[in-house]
């Protein structure tokens, strides 16, 4: 895997595995408790894990004509700075509404964890595929940034877990 992928990819995994540590001492109903009009531990993380997999699906499917895609350039570098920034704030955003239909609303933590570490799997060797003079392909489309490459979708993927972050602890 690229070095530049593979930092981010290790990022992600380290992040997840604190996270899961931390929720493995949980009940399941603290998992699935949560105030009046607040999502539950436990669909925050099957937000956070069907994310994932449906940009790794878009990313895959993209990357089937990756000779016609264009690089990114100094646009992308601002729509990605613009993002993490975003992410960065308490504000609530709305899910895209295809994220919401496909996220399940309620797992014990062993399945949710177990089709984490598949999906990251998938992850880890679509990456380890990409190469190096596709690394700033327009392979992954965020819903309101737009196409961004390779990079900046692993950067997206960690602000959105760090955006989440502090409403789990909140829930904790």
């Amino acid at each position: 895997m690229n070095k530049k992928l593979q930092k981010r990819f290790d990022r992600l995994e380290l992040d997840q595995q604190k996270l899961l540590q931390k929720l493995s001492t949980l009940s399941e109903k603290q998992l699935n408790a949560s105030p009046p009009g607040k999502w539950p531990i436990s669909y925050i993380a099957a937000h956070l894990i069907t994310s994932e997999r449906l940009s790794l699906l878009y990313m895959k499917k993209k990357s089937q004509g990756i000779s016609g895609l264009r690089n990114s350039g100094m646009v992308e570098e601002i729509k990605i700075a613009l993002l993490k920034l975003s992410q960065r704030f308490p504000f609530k955003f709305k899910a895209p509404s295809y994220l919401v239909e496909h996220t399940p609303t309620s797992e014990p933590l062993t399945d949710l964890s177990q089709r984490w570490n598949a999906e990251r799997g998938k992850l880890r060797k679509f990456l380890e595929e990409v190469k190096d003079e596709d690394l700033y392909k327009l392979v992954y489309k965020h819903p309101v940034a737009g196409r961004l490459n390779v990079l900046q979708a692993l950067d997206f993927m960690i602000e959105h877990f760090h955006h989440h972050l502090p409403q789990i602890n909140r829930l904790l």
